[in-house]
């Protein structure tokens, strides 16, 4: 299999990323994984594509460290590769994560992707329904059985009235954001502090106000799914609880992490989001629930395998290039007579 995994930047990779940790599981199982940044890709006056790529010199590492030393050194292999002759292009660059000086590239993977898609490549995910997936109004497409109240406005009145509406308990956060960034908790006996709030968050576009769940104040639970439904592995689950060090923090490096049972009203929940995320071309995704609630469908370069697999004891990569594997099995059985979107999820 030859693989491609597009990235924000090759350069500021981490060794304990669930990106490094794909590419490092793909290749030694022998396959050829090159890596790219948003910025490295072309599209040619031949109507081709192609890619600046980094690849290892080695097929065997003893660690993601090792791995990523090499790749993002000057023994790493540096070509120019037609994106056309991958087998599979995974999309894990997040758009949020991208600074405001670099606003162009949040599009980038979802353009390059569809032209992959056209030239035979299969892309996880599938670019086109990332592009009808870039912020938090995704999780409005679900049944609202297993989301909690939600208002999305600019209005600043608006935003207040349903926080009242609620009793005076909400949380507010950026519609464009990522990590627990800018997230705040808005309870009655702080209401003096709303309207500051609301003002410093609309100052920056769309706002999400949303039910405040009692459980949040303990932590919240990441289960990954891959082709729609949990990612197992040895029969551990690819799980884990964000544990809050401090009462109302959301961002996720106040918690600190443990294991996570879960509930069957969550797998339940993530049995009801299923159909749609196979629909979409959601290949590997992450559920964020807050009690039984999904608060967030991560559908962006999900993170957090490397968690999983510490607290789980089980590699939750192998699983993931094994289904891999099996995609590109399929395209040589049925000789490419599946698309883009009917592949992503099978």
């Amino acid at each position: 299999m030859k693989l491609g995994i597009l990235v924000n930047e090759v350069a500021t990779e981490r060794s304990g990323y669930t990106t490094t940790r794909l590419a490092a599981t793909a290749t030694a199982r022998g396959h050829e994984v090159w890596l790219m940044g948003v910025s490295d890709l072309a599209y040619d006056a031949d109507e081709s594509v192609h890619a600046r790529a980094r690849t290892v010199p080695k097929a065997q590492y003893r660690s993601g460290e090792a791995y990523l030393t090499d790749l993002q050194s000057s023994r790493a292999r540096v070509e120019r590769i037609p994106v056309g002759e991958l087998d599979v292009l995974l999309l894990r660059n997040n758009p949020a994560e991208e600074p405001r000086t670099r606003g162009w590239a949040g599009q980038v993977g979802i353009d390059f992707g569809r032209l992959a898609v056209l030239q035979g490549v299969i892309v996880l995910n599938d670019p086109n329904a990332l592009a009808s997936a870039q912020n938090k109004t995704y999780l409005q497409l679900f049944p609202d059985e297993v989301r909690a109240r939600t208002l999305v406005s600019t209005d600043k009145d608006e935003l207040k009235s349903f926080v009242e509406e609620l009793g005076g308990s909400a949380v507010l956060k950026p519609l464009y954001g990522s990590g627990g960034a800018r997230v705040f908790v808005v309870k009655p006996q702080q209401r003096a502090n709303t309207n500051q709030m609301i003002e410093s968050l609309v100052g920056d576009g769309y706002v999400i106000a949303q039910e405040y769940l009692e459980e949040g104040e303990r932590g919240d639970t990441r289960l990954f799914l891959m082709n729609g439904r949990p990612l197992v592995h040895k029969g551990r689950r690819a799980a884990f609880r964000r544990v809050s060090s401090e009462e109302g923090s959301f961002a996720h490096r106040d918690h600190t992490l443990e294991r996570a049972e879960l509930s069957v009203q969550q797998l339940r929940a993530a049995d009801i989001v299923r159909p749609k995320l196979v629909q979409d071309g959601m290949f590997l995704v992450a559920l964020d629930f807050v009690g039984d609630k999904v608060t967030d469908i991560n559908v962006f370069s999900p993170g957090g395998l490397g968690s999983a697999q510490t607290l789980e004891k089980v590699d939750f990569s192998i699983p993931v290039v094994e289904a891999l594997e099996r995609k590109v099995a399929y395209m040589g059985y049925y000789r490419r007579n599946f698309d883009n979107l009917e592949l992503a999820a099978l």
